[in-house]
């Protein structure tokens, strides 16, 4: 017999893509948009419960949510990798529309508007990687490289690679940045020693050192800001 608790039994404003047909996708929770990327449910559960049970993976967090990888998201009862890969799909969409955002700012002035590209960039990840902005004169980007990843709690980095490649893009000035998937947005002295080498290893190729970004969660710390470079 038929379940009675699937979504084509609810009232027509309560079903997802009906009510984002009508009313718009900003009213749905995070839930009916996920319960719409899933499209069915299973005998026992609708799209939107077993979105309700993805989210609680995360403890309803959408930031966190992002963070889940293919098999976390398998998890749940209901959700194949063909479900898993159309959900992690959208989230790296998302991902880069904030970066698509963000590389439209014509200059940056401060490490807020560094940040502000940067976090869509390093915020999801679980393991430390290490990016380079490249600037001219005026601080407009010029264009950002990742350079390196590593485990939970380093990355190595060639600081000989950031300016050869700074010189072949003619930049004038660099800001550096990695993330800590700990979520401690503190440096550590290795991070304070790596900016003070390449700080002095830059100047004299005349190429300035803006900053050095920490991104910790959607949180993040400026070694300009603090005062330590």
């Amino acid at each position: 017999m038929e379940q009675k608790n699937g979504i084509k039994f609810w009232a027509e404003d309560d079903r997802p893509r009906e009510k984002l047909l009508s009313k718009g996708p900003s009213v749905l929770s995070d839930a009916e948009l996920l319960g719409i990327l899933i499209a069915s449910g299973t005998r026992e559960k609708s799209a939107v419960d077993l979105a309700r049970e993805l989210m609680s993976l995360a403890n309803n967090n959408l930031n966190q949510f992002g963070k889940l990888g293919l098999t976390e998201l398998q998890k749940i009862k209901g959700i194949g990798e063909a479900r898993a890969i159309t959900i992690a799909a959208a989230m790296e969409l998302g991902r880069r529309r904030q970066i698509g955002a963000a590389l439209d700012r014509e200059k940056i002035n401060c490490a807020e508007d560094a940040a502000e590209l940067l976090l869509p960039l390093l915020q999801d990840l679980n393991h430390e990687m290490f990016c380079v902005l490249y600037l001219n004169n005026a601080q407009l980007l010029i264009k950002h490289e990742f350079l390196s990843s590593g485990g939970l709690t380093s990355t190595v980095v060639d600081i000989r690679i950031i300016l050869k490649n700074a010189l072949l893009c003619n930049a004038a000035k660099l800001i550096i940045a990695h993330n800590h998937p700990s979520g401690n947005k503190s440096p550590s002295e290795a991070d304070k020693k790596l900016t003070k080498k390449l700080k002095d290893a830059s100047h004299q190729m005349d190429i300035d050192l803006v900053d050095h970004i920490i991104i910790a969660g959607k949180d993040f710390t400026s070694f300009a800001n603090e005062g330590l470079i």
